[in-house]
């Protein structure tokens, strides 16, 4: 028997101090932060993503010599868990803030928005109008206790609090356009928690402060990358799962491309609506909870051009002829050479507009962008491109803390969870973080009982 080598021994060690391996399903923000916890606690998490790229929501791509993320995202001072991962992965220097601006474009007028100056001098409101909207938002910012806004419906809540005028002129159009056939089916809880971020990310009453990561949210996902394949993880791109297997009640492993592949823990952090088909030995009780759970989609278009548009990060738009709910210039938060503008077109993947070419949505973005600036010209526009995601923003309806399932599910071994369950906050990639460092714990606490 040959002895064993400082290298054999060291090898043993390893193996023997790694608990066990952790299936992760996704790859996106969620589904990293999970790894990364897992990974952070001396266990081996294998990652299977769909998509040839991590990063899910937040992935990036290559876009005319620039790489960019596909939908865009910003960070706000309160992004706690963000900011905590940063500083354990010493990003905390790449992190830049910038003092942005507002706007909103109504009556084909690009007007100042976002404080108490930009309201009053906003056109298009009575003064008693703008008395209660600044009122309900001051107040909405400072509340804390958001459960019983969970069984309100949103246009019902803000109708009461800002009237019919404020709703109509400032409200309606963007619900309309951001869930269609369900804008009057959103939780109050929800909307309050939009308006509550935005008042946070604020130096002051009248001064807006939003933040970006050098090289974009890739910065983040790519160093969390590293940290858990440097602890043993591994990642299988292009790999979607095709069944979670389970047996007696018990999780036994997941078959994907690769073949059956043998864990006794499951960690979900793909869409719910994926799930169903993955998991069809759930409870049916289950299996329906998470079929009646709805999903708009988002084509985003990202216009690469020669001057600015507005000097606005955010834009909101009310425009009977402009099927988008704003712009975001994401230049006027990180720097670029160029003038980068993202433009979300939210809806049903059923609606007839979802299927239209990508050369469709390119040229109405190019007449709306020169509406709201007359100086831009078709030379202006420099490149565009196109992304679509099919579960881009969960319909959290009244009550819609009871209509998900739990996150650990009736199976041993199995959680499943998605941006839906970071309720009442909308999507983003703190929460996403800061909820999968969670799951993760669950998972290890369960291991230990």
């Amino acid at each position: 028997m040959k002895h064993l080598t400082i290298k054999h021994i060291a090898i043993l060690f390893w193996s023997f101090s790694m608990k066990h391996d952790i299936a992760v399903i996704g790859a996106g923000p969620m589904g990293l932060a999970v790894a990364y916890q897992l990974a952070q606690d001396g266990y081996r998490p294998i990652i299977f993503e769909a998509d040839d790229r991590i990063g899910g929501q937040a992935a990036s791509f290559s876009f005319d010599g620039l790489e960019i993320e596909r939908f865009y995202h910003f960070h706000c001072t309160s992004d706690k868990a963000f900011l905590k991962t940063l500083e354990e992965l010493n990003l905390k220097k790449k992190m830049r803030w910038t003092e942005t601006k507002m706007g909103y474009y109504y009556q084909e007028n690009v007007q100042p928005w976002g404080n108490p100056f930009a309201l009053l001098k906003f056109s298009g409101l009575n003064l008693f109008s703008k008395i209660r909207y600044g009122l309900h938002v001051f107040l909405a910012t400072r509340r804390k206790n958001w459960k019983s806004l969970d069984q309100l419906e949103s246009t019902v809540w803000l109708k009461r609090w800002v009237g019919k005028e404020a709703y109509k002129v400032l409200w309606e159009k963007l619900f309309e356009l951001k869930f269609y056939n369900y804008a009057k089916s959103t939780s109050a809880a929800w909307t309050w928690s939009r308006i509550r971020r935005i008042g946070r990310s604020r130096y002051s009453i009248f001064r807006e402060k939003l933040g970006y990561l050098e090289g974009g949210s890739d910065t983040l996902l790519q160093a969390m990358r590293e940290y858990i394949e440097k602890k043993g993880g591994e990642f299988y791109l292009a790999c979607p799962v095709e069944k979670i297997m389970i047996e007696n009640g018990e999780t036994k492993g997941i078959l994907s491309r690769r073949g059956f592949e043998s864990f006794e823990k499951v960690i979900s952090t793909i869409p719910l609506p994926y799930l169903p088909d993955i998991l069809k030995d759930l409870p049916e009780d289950i299996l329906t909870l998470y079929k009646g759970i709805d999903n708009v989609a988002v084509v985003c278009v990202v216009a690469k051009l020669a001057k600015p548009v507005t000097q606005n990060f955010w834009l909101n738009i009310n425009d009977p002829n402009m099927d988008i709910p704003g712009i975001v210039e994401y230049s006027n938060l990180r720097s670029f050479e160029k003038h980068i503008v993202y433009a979300p077109y939210y809806m049903p993947t059923l609606y007839p507009k979802f299927k239209q070419s990508d050369q469709a949505f390119q040229s109405e973005l190019m007449g709306y962008l020169k509406k709201i600036n007359p100086l831009l010209k078709d030379d202006d526009f420099l490149a565009m491109h196109v992304s679509r995601y099919q579960y881009a923003q969960p319909v959290c309806t009244p009550g819609f803390l009871e209509q998900l399932p739990p996150v650990k599910l009736p199976v041993k071994g199995l959680w499943a969870a998605d941006t839906s369950y970071y309720y009442p906050e909308d999507r983003g990639i703190s929460e996403s973080i800061d909820f999968g460092r969670g799951i993760a714990r669950d998972a290890m606490r369960n291991n230990q009982n």
